[in-house]
């Protein structure tokens, strides 16, 4: 059975068939991107954004991630596993445009004009989010990224190309709408200080057979031009569209 929907006896065994290491696909998403760039979660601490199931949240944990703000502008979808662990700091409801370090105000507290106030820095921000750009996401994972903290941000071209080049099916095919894509959000990184320091395509397509990328973005260095790259860009793009992604 591959689908909900498939017709079974009542009385019908039921195994799981390769299952996912994760709670959500998602998850391998983020552990090809952390196996790629070397980042090791372990000790640290993390925010999710765009938490959903907890698939991002799930690898941080399984590689020892101290303690992860696992955030999203739903309510519970979080995976019960990972709601119930001690290390992850579930809060639902929280539009991450609005996100603040513990400076802005006391921690936990939902301000007046709706930001939420973190009682503490992250040192490594993972993103996943649908129907936003991350252009609009970037400049508040900036107040609540530690010096040196790391990013990294699943791109999905899909909600960053405007509605006329998303084609049939909410899919984005084109290579160059791929491309201008990734300069858009490396572009917008950049004018808040950060740093592109690795892109690949994610080994995992997206629902709707949608390519994806994550790209790993770091602060500027007093010896880093933030106008520029620790990687050589154009050519990152190129490699990381040619390598496309296995449907699992």
């Amino acid at each position: 059975a591959t689908a909900p929907s498939t017709p079974t006896q009542a009385d019908a065994k039921i195994e799981i068939s390769n299952p996912h290491k994760y709670v959500g696909r998602g998850g391998l998403k983020l552990a090809h991107a952390l196996e790629a760039f070397s980042i090791d979660p372990s000790g640290r601490v993390g925010i999710d954004i765009g938490a959903s199931t907890g698939g991002f949240t799930d690898v941080l944990l399984q590689r020892g991630i101290s303690r992860v703000y696992a955030i999203d502008v739903g309510h519970g979808q979080l995976a019960w596993t990972l709601r119930t662990d001690s290390r992850v700091v579930v809060m639902e409801g929280v539009n991450a445009r609005f996100l603040h370090g513990p400076t802005a105000g006391s921690a936990g507290e939902q301000g007046t004009q709706g930001f939420t106030t973190l009682p503490e820095l992250g040192s490594i921000v993972t993103i996943d989010v649908a129907f936003i750009s991350l252009t609009l996401i970037l400049p508040a994972v900036t107040r609540v990224l530690a010096p040196q903290g790391d990013i990294v941000a699943l791109v999905k071209p899909q909600f960053e190309a405007g509605q006329t080049l998303v084609g049939k099916g909410g899919v984005v095919r084109n290579p160059a709408v791929h491309r201008n894509v990734l300069d858009a959000v490396a572009r917008a990184g950049k004018m808040l200080g950060l740093v592109p320091h690795g892109l690949v395509s994610s080994p995992v397509r997206g629902q709707a057979g949608n390519m994806e990328f994550l790209l790993w973005l770091r602060n500027a260095t007093e010896a880093e031009d933030p106008s520029g790259a620790t990687i050589e860009w154009e050519q990152a793009v190129t490699l990381a569209l040619a390598g496309p992604a296995k449907e699992r």
